[in-house]
């Protein structure tokens, strides 16, 4: 993309990235610079998302969780991400709008990219939260929601939605948006993962 292997961002990417997110030339910058570091070629492949993931959770296996967040910032589906979508997956993540956030989340539940989730996917991606979390902290879950099924079948009721109904993206927006219970069901935002982000701010 651009000159993505020079130590300059192109002025195009750099115009689009401030005009779709919050960040300032100079922190754009800087983690060009940065991103250039740990990835000479200028982009991530799926491997190397995976391996930094995973230093955020030495006593987990973040490895499932990582693939479908890396398939839905990989937005043209080549295997890597270049400096762009690592940016948009940054903004999305941590600085955007609600309704931002929840597009994304749509895309990482969609495991097959169809434009709607099933029952599965929701359980495809539950399991790897599940996978992501202190087998200490589960026991402290409540009933009806300490198993990946429990948890998906939680989600889908809350949706008002039968084991074979598909969700729609605005179902799922709207829906999410109207209670805070599934916004707490469907995500997961270690805090480390925020901590880290910000070590690397700039």
């Amino acid at each position: 993309m651009g000159n993505s292997k020079s130590g300059a961002l192109s002025k195009e990417i750099l115009e689009e990235l401030q005009l779709n997110t919050k960040f300032t030339e100079e922190e754009l910058c800087a983690w060009y610079q940065s991103f250039l570091k740990e990835c000479p070629t200028g982009r991530i492949t799926q491997q190397e998302f995976q391996s930094i993931y995973a230093k955020f959770f030495p006593d987990a296996d973040p490895k499932a969780y990582a693939q479908h967040v890396f398939r839905s910032f990989d937005a043209n589906s080549d295997g890597t991400l270049d400096f762009k979508e690592y940016v948009i997956a940054l903004h999305m993540t941590t600085a955007g709008k609600p309704n931002q956030k929840l597009e994304w989340a749509f895309s990482l539940y969609d495991v097959d990219g169809n434009g709607a989730i099933s029952k599965n996917e929701v359980l495809e991606i539950v399991m790897a939260i599940f996978k992501m979390i202190n087998p200490e902290d589960v026991k402290h879950l409540p009933d009806d929601e300490n198993t990946p099924e429990k948890r998906a079948e939680k989600i889908w009721m809350f949706f008002g939605k039968k084991d074979d109904d598909k969700l729609t993206e605005e179902e799922f927006i709207e829906g999410t948006l109207a209670n805070k219970e599934i916004l707490r069901l469907i995500q997961f935002e270690p805090q480390k993962v925020k901590e880290r982000l910000k070590e690397k701010k700039p």
